[in-house]
């Protein structure tokens, strides 16, 4: 009997720790629920990211030494500013060189017109003796016809005639030599209408050649080609680089993003343009607007087989939203990057955003 009543103390002191811990888990589980952050909206729904944005390398064309560095890392360069200059002593040699080609190439077609000019000169005077010639010729023709109709009734004597016809003759030879000259002075001018040409074609090559040489002078000159902040200085001055290389990385300070992930079920209901608020870690008082403007059509995260509901779920979407440039504008120097928060998203149009998620934004 004594046994019995002492198995049975134990017995209800076991059962009294049990309903102890119970109560204890119980409340423990109350004070959890009841300490836990409200971030659970009726149709809205919420992904952990990072604030990213578009990075540029700022980059040389032309292989060569870097002259100089305009900017420093930190600092925000406008649309067309200048960053970075290359050494253009070659360069410019090479500009001297070329303008010296283009005045020798003038010069040439200067001197190929004037030779056109000349041949044509010479083609009208040809053109001149031809009717000279023909006009002499026209007078033996009748002084050889009148002296045959003479000598016929012995009017003249046979030697005057044969001055006649050999003058006739001569007239004919002569008008053969200004024809001749003609057509020597019309070819002279298409051989100096061709070194006008190949003249003009010089003037042109060498305007091209300093065409190129200018733009290369331009690109050296590294220009920003948006608004962005400095990330890194790559290169320094003095350093020798080849073609593409880099010299400053920009962060696009327009382009302003986060990147965040939500499960098959929610991604399947976000659309581009979905309006999206996003706060903060570093500061939970700003709400932020943005926009939806990438929705991945891959799962980023797949388990190695999926067969279940459960595991369906496990698939995760990577989703962009993108603050407004205009917004970003005109808080630019308060753009970081690199700082994590929460996306908000309404899964469900009728739903209201919560006061707590309320827009708002730096002054």
């Amino acid at each position: 009997m004594g046994r019995i009543g002492m198995d049975k103390r134990v017995t209800r002191r076991l059962l009294k720790a049990v309903l102890v811990m119970a109560a204890l888990a119980l409340l423990a589980g109350v004070a959890w629920w009841a300490l836990q952050p409200e971030t659970e909206h009726p149709g809205l729904t919420s992904g952990n990211g990072r604030i990213e944005a578009t990075e540029i390398d700022v980059a040389t064309r032309l292989p060569g030494r870097l002259a100089e560095v305009l900017v420093d890392e930190g600092e925000i360069v406008e649309t067309g500013q200048a960053v970075a200059r290359m050494d253009t002593a070659t360069l410019e040699a090479e500009l001297a060189q070329a303008q010296a080609q283009r005045r020798r190439a003038e010069n040439a077609l200067e001197t190929a017109r004037a030779m056109v000019a000349l041949r044509e000169s010479e083609l009208s005077a040809a053109q001149a003796v031809v009717s000279q010639r023909q006009a002499e010729l026209e007078a033996a023709r009748k002084r050889y016809e009148r002296a045959t109709s003479l000598v016929e009734r012995n009017a003249i004597s046979r030697q005057q005639f044969d001055d006649t016809l050999a003058a006739w003759q001569s007239q004919q030879a002569g008008l053969a030599s200004a024809n001749a000259q003609v057509l020597s002075a019309r070819a002279a001018i298409r051989a100096t209408e061709s070194q006008v040409i190949e003249a003009q074609s010089q003037v042109e090559a060498s305007e091209a050649t300093l065409t190129r040489i200018q733009a290369d002078l331009d690109d050296s000159v590294l220009t920003a080609d948006r608004l962005a902040r400095v990330q890194y200085r790559i290169t320094e001055p003095g350093e020798v680089l080849g073609a593409g290389g880099k010299v400053l990385n920009l962060v696009d300070l327009t382009n302003v993003y986060m990147t965040f992930f939500l499960p098959t079920r929610e991604a399947g209901r976000v659309a581009i343009g979905d309006e999206v608020r996003l706060v903060l870690d570093a500061a939970p008082e700003y709400v932020i607007p943005a926009r939806v403007s990438y929705v991945a059509s891959v799962a980023q995260f797949t388990p190695k087989s999926v067969e279940t509901e459960s595991e369906r779920e496990k698939l995760m979407f990577r989703v962009r939203a993108r603050i407004d440039p205009d917004l970003l504008r005109r808080h630019i120097e308060q753009v970081k990057t690199g700082l994590p928060g929460l996306a908000y998203l309404k899964l469900d149009d009728a739903a209201n955003w919560p006061d707590t998620l309320e827009i708002r934004v730096t002054p």
